[in-house]
């Protein structure tokens, strides 16, 4: 898998990818983009830390899985924080067809054209029926499957919208854990399937590994709770 992804999460993102049986790489250079992109199954783009560079490899990457039909994941990280990041964002939904997109409540909001308050990356408590409508609106409107993640997580296709109750807050105590979701979704949809299922069942499959890593004797707090996650992701 073809992980564009942002400096803060690869090694962990690489990690879980591997305990989950995919097979990562984090080439991030426009040069070697297409040839990369063509060798993949699924590509993931993650904003989480830009650089001009990046956004050029992004949207090479994004292109070519377009064209040879693979599934391409957008994890817009902190939308809202920056023109920039906006501006990059903007871009690439009208150049690239995502298969799914994947945000936090706030992130997710600035997508749908929806107001919720944000404090850096991450948002505020936003009612299910809001969040409901947000992954309906982003579904349609860019065709894709809309990710919301949270205390409860929300999918949609825009005609179907399932709810995730399962998980453990500690999820939150780690950073990174928002984008090794995004590009487990991406690895989910490599398999031949319903493509809503598919995402539902690994959102549902990582919030009850974190679930179990959680009633492992050995953790105690987010860094041990970190390794048995992984560990949780392998089996």
């Amino acid at each position: 898998m073809h992980c564009l992804t942002n400096t803060v999460v690869q090694n962990f993102t690489a990690n879980g990818l591997l305990s989950f049986g995919a097979s990562p790489i984090m080439a991030t250079n426009p040069v070697e983009a297409k040839e990369i992109a063509s060798l993949a199954d699924a590509v993931l783009i993650n904003i989480g830390t830009l650089q001009s560079i990046e956004v050029e490899a992004m949207e090479i990457a994004g292109k070519i899985a377009n064209d040879k039909g693979l599934p391409v994941v957008f994890d817009p990280v902190g939308v809202k924080a920056s023109n920039l990041r906006q501006t990059v964002t903007n871009d690439l939904l009208e150049k690239i067809q995502f298969t799914a997109i994947k945000g936090n409540p706030g992130e997710m909001a600035f997508l749908a054209g929806e107001e919720i308050a944000t404090k850096g990356v991450d948002s505020e408590d936003a009612s299910l029926a809001q969040l409901k409508n947000i992954a309906e609106k982003i579904a349609g409107k860019y065709r894709t499957i809309a990710v919301i993640t949270g205390e409860q997580d929300v999918i949609s296709d825009g005609e179907r919208t399932v709810i995730n109750d399962v998980g453990h807050g500690m999820l939150t105590c780690i950073t990174g854990s928002g984008c090794l979701l995004g590009a487990l979704i991406g690895a989910a949809l490599t398999v031949e399937g319903d493509t809503l299922e598919a995402v539902q069942a690994i959102v549902r499959f990582y919030c009850e590994s974190a679930e179990l890593a959680m009633t492992n004797t050995v953790v105690n707090g987010p860094g041990t709770f970190q390794m048995s996650f992984l560990d949780e992701l392998s089996k």
